[in-house]
């Protein structure tokens, strides 16, 4: 028996990867974050296949569902938004199917943040504007943020943030990073990326609070603050110029 742990993408069903779809289909049981996993998702459970949300459950009864399935010698397939390296809560079950000896996979999904950013059409490395993504978030009920871990300093590298969980917190975002960005630097929130009811919140740290106040937004949304956002005037990258020889070209 293993448990298999799946990215199950951001949101749209078809998004989730060919291994995860194969897997669900081949697990008679599936345990799902509904608040979260798109239901649509379950189409690809098998017939009779025993399928639990486990929005309103503990730890302990989630790791009891998978005791229940050890026994029974069944397969269970475990689907977390996203992809399972970040903010996943994956951790703390892994660590107790070990405690069992219960055999376990990871197969990764696609990121939130990757589906957000084709939602806004944008490359968020630049040349010479930004080469570098900070995931990050603030600090919430579920888990505070190590010490070291900062908006103001991951913002004083310049790099373009995607900030998760933290729509609560915008007041402290525009707050925090104003003065390491400029008011003028361009805002994207993009909330339910993916999902039918996908939509994009556009501004500047000047004004993304009122935006935010005329359209509000509760939960499922990354905010995006840097100038890759909306940088135009960038130099060119060099992969592509006639001049540049790499190995795979081959150019005389």
């Amino acid at each position: 028996m293993t448990v298999h742990f799946i990215g199950a993408g951001p949101g749209a069903a078809d998004l989730i990867t060919v291994r995860g779809r194969d897997l669900i289909g081949k697990c008679p049981v599936c345990l799902y974050a509904g608040s979260i996993v798109s239901p649509e998702l379950l189409q690809y459970c098998p017939p009779g296949a025993r399928i639990i949300d486990t929005a309103p459950m503990s730890l302990d009864e989630i790791e009891a569902e998978y005791l229940r399935a050890a026994a029974a010698g069944e397969d269970v397939a475990r689907l977390h938004s996203g992809d399972l390296s970040v903010w996943s809560a994956v951790a703390e079950q892994v660590r107790r199917l070990e405690k069992h000896g219960i055999a376990y996979t990871m197969t990764p999904g696609v990121p939130a943040f990757a589906a957000a950013a084709s939602a806004l059409g944008r490359e968020l490395t630049i040349p010479t504007v930004a080469q570098s993504l900070v995931l990050t978030r603030v600090s919430g009920r579920a888990s505070p943020m190590p010490n070291e871990e900062t908006l103001a300093k991951f913002g004083a590298t310049g790099a373009t943030l995607a900030i998760h969980l933290a729509i609560h917190a915008l007041a402290q975002v525009v707050a925090e990073l104003t003065p390491l960005y400029g008011a003028d630097c361009p805002v994207a929130i993009v909330v339910k990326a993916t999902w039918p009811d996908e939509r994009i919140l556009r501004g500047t740290l000047a004004d993304i609070e009122g935006k935010v106040a005329a359209e509000p937004i509760e939960r499922m949304a990354i905010i995006f603050v840097g100038r890759s956002l909306a940088s135009e005037d960038f130099r060119e990258s060099s992969l592509y110029d006639p001049a540049y020889q790499r190995r795979f070209r081959g150019r005389e």
